[in-house]
Formats: structure tokens, sequence, C-alpha cells
């Protein structure tokens, strides 16, 4: 996928083959960005979870729920983002992911208003990140760029 649009071959020959195409390019006109607003600021640090997609080196996929008090999640610039990860279940199957292979997909949903946030980048791991000692009961932090 290049910077120039939201949308591979793939998207494109499903596009034309349900007639979306002219549909998909009004939402990538009006959504697509490549950095956050302060509305996505204000959306992302009130939010409680997200869902986080990541996937091993060879393509298998992996989705996991990280969740948190609001505010969790931190927004340290107009591309940038933070969150500590928690003690879980201990598998680190999304984590353990982002270990070897960083590109990260990240899903924000208000499901009152509805509303939803995606967000892909890189994603780095830290167990010292100064960020870390803010952010009480935090085991690691993750950094997306």
């Amino acid at each position: 996928m290049s910077d120039d649009s939201a949308y591979h071959d793939g998207h494109r020959r499903l596009q034309d083959h349900f007639d979306s195409r002219r549909v998909a390019d009004r939402l990538e006109q009006h959504t697509y960005r490549t950095a956050l607003t302060d509305g996505d600021r204000a959306f992302v640090e009130g939010a409680d979870m997200f869902f986080l997609a990541t996937a091993d080196p060879g393509g298998n996929p992996d989705c996991s729920y990280k969740g948190g008090d609001p505010g969790f999640v931190r927004v340290l610039s107009a591309t940038e983002l933070a969150w500590p990860d928690y003690d879980g279940n201990g598998q680190f199957r999304s984590l353990g992911n982002v270990a070897v292979h960083a590109p990260v997909a990240l899903l924000f949903i208000d499901w009152a208003r509805p509303r939803r946030l995606r967000i892909h980048g890189r994603a780095q791991l830290s167990f010292d990140d100064p960020l870390l000692a803010e952010m009480p009961g935090g085991q690691l932090l993750v950094r997306v760029t």
C-alpha cells in the first residue's frame, strides 16, 4: 500500500465489482490522513479499550482486546501514541508478533455514538521507556508511529 492511497489492487477490484469505488474514494478523501487531529486525540485518550491487530512474519494474523481506564492510551504527537501492557493471560500473542514484525492496526470504537477510528503504524516495545513510570501496573510500553 502506498502513501498515496488507502487502497491496493485487491480493494479496488472488489470496489469495482460492487460499484463502490466512488463511495470509497469519498471516504478516503474525508477520513484518510497521516496524522491524528485534536478530535482523534480526544477520542483515543477517552477510550477504555481498543482492538490490536498484528501478524507474525509469515502473515498469520492475531487480534487482541486491549483495555484500561480512559486515558491509558496516550497520544504523544500527531504521529505517535503509546500504551502500557498490563498483566493479561501470559500468551503475548499480539505483542510477541510485534517483537518480530512491527506493522500493526488499532481499532477504536465508541459503541454509543457510533464512531470508530482505525490507526495503522509500526509498533515498538520497551521495558525501560521513561513514560512507563507514569503508567502504574504497566509491564512494558508499546509505542506506535
